[in-house]
């Protein structure tokens, strides 16, 4: 019996090798084709802008096409969901508010379809933006008290839009400290929104601050009274915080991310983490963050899954400043 347990311990240990060894052979050759990209919003809104150009440059790094896909609704929630149930291999990635979309999520709704503390790898941070509230260009409100005289009075405080879930923390908060009942409208995507607005039936929006700055140049259809950040953004800075204006209360500064399905072996992990960060470092990369009202945010995986685990403390607060219920 013994010559058949030495043999059954080689194999044991030559299988066990093989096991370890499998995920940086895959690695090694990773990636082989196509990568996929999620985006939880809608052709040219600000999150497609910034997930195409990542993804663009991704592809000359890799040698590979990067396939942008908008999977859009549910506050983000669809395209989350859909990492979620993807094969964890790291051709399926997502780059999205991770804030926004992931940490907040168990906040703003009860029956989530991915548990968001144990179905994602964090890869890496990659920047950090501003929301901004946003009245119609063509309307006499210029700043936020004037906003607020115009809501108040109206039956009911007037109505607002937004199409994530930032952009509902963002207003909330604002209701609450100037004492508002505005209701809030659900949208899928940006335009809708806008349009809506320009008609009328829309007092103001609460968006991420790179759509807005392209939708308020000299001409365009948008004013920006407040930005939501702690700072004013260096993209606006003319534009004064919720805090200058006397309604302050939150930093509601979304950051950007990249994540893998959970399960993603290390290795591939890595790769990913060092090619954002290569991306996020490139000298055009900061002129189009810049541009974009963004702010650099390089990391690693390991600085990116404790920033998820602090943040959903504070988006948590927010949420119960806001008196927002899971819907």
């Amino acid at each position: 019996m013994k010559p058949f347990s030495k043999i059954g311990s080689v194999v044991t240990f030559a299988s066990a090798a093989l096991a370890l060894a499998a995920p940086f052979a895959y690695s090694q050759e990773y990636p082989a084709r196509d990568i996929h990209a999620l985006c939880n919003y809608g052709p040219g809104s600000g999150a497609d802008v910034i997930v195409r150009f990542y993804s663009d440059r991704l592809a000359k790094l890799t040698g590979k096409p990067v396939i942008v896909e908008n999977k859009v609704g549910a506050n983000g929630a669809i395209a989350t969901d859909a990492l979620a149930k993807s094969k964890p291999d790291g051709y399926t990635i997502l780059i999205t508010p991770v804030s926004s979309t992931i940490v907040s999520a168990p906040y703003m709704f009860k029956n989530l379809p991915f548990d968001s503390t144990k179905d994602f790898t964090a890869v890496t941070t990659i920047a950090a933006l501003s929301f901004t509230i946003l009245v119609d260009a063509a309307s006499p409100i210029r700043t936020v008290d004037e906003l607020i005289a115009h809501l108040k009075a109206k039956s009911n405080n007037g109505f607002y839009g937004t199409t994530n879930n930032t952009g509902v923390i963002a207003a909330e908060l604002f209701k609450a400290k100037a004492g508002l009942k505005t209701t809030y409208v659900p949208y899928k995507q940006n335009p809708q929104a806008l349009t809506d607005l320009l008609l009328g039936q829309l007092d103001f929006l609460a968006f991420d601050a790179t759509w807005a700055h392209l939708q308020s140049g000299p001409g365009g259809k948008l004013r920006i009274v407040a930005v939501t950040s702690e700072k004013r953004s260096g993209a606006l800075p003319n534009v004064p915080t919720l805090a200058e204006a006397g309604y302050g209360g939150g930093d509601v500064a979304p950051w950007w991310g990249v994540v893998v399905a959970s399960g993603t072996p290390r290795p591939i992990v890595d790769k990913l983490a060092a090619w954002f960060n290569q991306i996020t470092a490139a000298e055009d990369t900061r002129q189009f963050l810049a541009r974009a009202a963004f702010d650099p945010l390089p990391g690693s995986p390991d600085t990116m899954q404790a920033l998820m685990k602090s943040d959903a403390e504070r988006w948590r607060r927010y949420a119960e400043l806001a008196k927002i219920k899971p819907q």
